[in-house]
């Protein structure tokens, strides 16, 4: 009976301290702790008395108190990088035996950016729950660059290539971007002929990601131009931005797949259609691990089926990355 006990209160502990890597990696992963209370379904004084609790048992401090937004001491941040690894292998772990022939089960974090994600991933990732009832997708978006080394996601639908060259691609649907305005504008103000025009109108500015937003490129690899653009309105919405654009406000440089429907009705008019512009794809993004487990892969492989139809497009079947 005593042993029988040793080995309940060994497993009990071994319980309790999955479920402290399991925390605080949602901790480490969050802005702030009201951020890691609401995504761990509990109050704020329950997180910060846990959180002592495991500084306590650790015995170092594992997160900087006082600062508005959560930042991790450099004894946190090590511990965080090895919770992640940990979890991971857990993860790829249960993986491994349940990755068999059998209806798809787990959970899917999906990261997709505001535009693209409400109009197109949104549905696709409806249809694809439907189809996988022991599934549960979630679905984040974010106008914010994405934070590749904090895992926060399965897969990320990112437009253009990802500044983190580590993470695997494959390629979802062709895009470019394409700068235009609305035939009210161009009556006032003229159609630019070559880019330098572009110096004299007020274009409409996208800021988003870490990009240098003002900065507008045209050709390919074998002949890139680039102008310094200006005007008097900026947003890091980009309905906002094509808003404006439908109201004759300006010109802008959106993706193709935004701007397609407008360009056929002719309420946009694209502008410099002899200039070729700069690739902007639409990608999956993978961690760089080895493993990808089958609920992810088929969810990859749904959205590259059905994505390029709703552009208007033939599906990529060879993909890229």
């Amino acid at each position: 009976m005593e042993s029988h006990g040793r080995s309940g209160r060994s497993w009990s502990k071994s319980r309790s301290a999955v479920d402290d890597l399991q925390f605080f990696h949602v901790v480490a992963s969050s802005e702030t702790l009201t951020a890691a209370s609401r995504e761990l379904g509990c109050s704020l004084p329950v997180v910060s008395k846990r959180l002592s609790a495991l500084e306590r048992r650790l015995g170092v401090r594992l997160v900087q108190r006082g600062a508005r937004r959560l930042v991790l001491t450099s004894e946190g941040e090590l511990y965080a990088a090895r919770v992640t690894a940990i979890l991971d292998q857990v993860r790829e772990l249960e993986d491994t035996v349940t990755d068999t022939a059998g209806a798809l089960r787990g959970s899917v974090v999906v990261e997709a950016t505001l535009g693209l994600g409400r109009a197109h991933v949104a549905p696709l990732l409806g249809e694809f729950a439907a189809a996988h009832p022991g599934l549960h997708v979630r679905m984040q978006t974010s106008a914010l660059p994405l934070r590749p080394h904090q895992r926060e996601f399965d897969v990320a639908v990112h437009v253009g290539i990802p500044p983190d060259s580590s993470l695997r691609m494959r390629r979802l649907a062709r895009n470019r971007r394409v700068p235009c305005a609305a035939p009210s504008y161009l009556a006032r103000h003229g159609t630019p002929a070559g880019i330098e025009d572009l110096a004299r109108h007020n274009c409409i500015v996208l800021r988003e990601n870490e990009s240098d937003f003002a900065l507008w490129r045209f050709g390919d690899a074998d002949g890139p131009r680039q102008v310094r653009v200006h005007g008097t309105l900026s947003s890091n919405d980009g309905d906002v931005v094509t808003g404006w654009a439908l109201e004759g406000r300006g010109v802008i440089m959106r993706s193709e797949w935004h701007v397609r429907p407008y360009l056929d009705r002719g309420e946009l008019v694209r502008i410099l259609p002899h200039l070729s512009t700069p690739a902007a794809d639409v990608y999956a993004l993978l961690g760089e691990d080895g493993h990808v487990p089958r609920r992810v892969s088929a969810l990859v492989d749904h959205l590259a089926a059905h994505l390029p139809p709703r552009l208007g497009q033939a599906a990529d079947t060879r993909g890229a990355g």
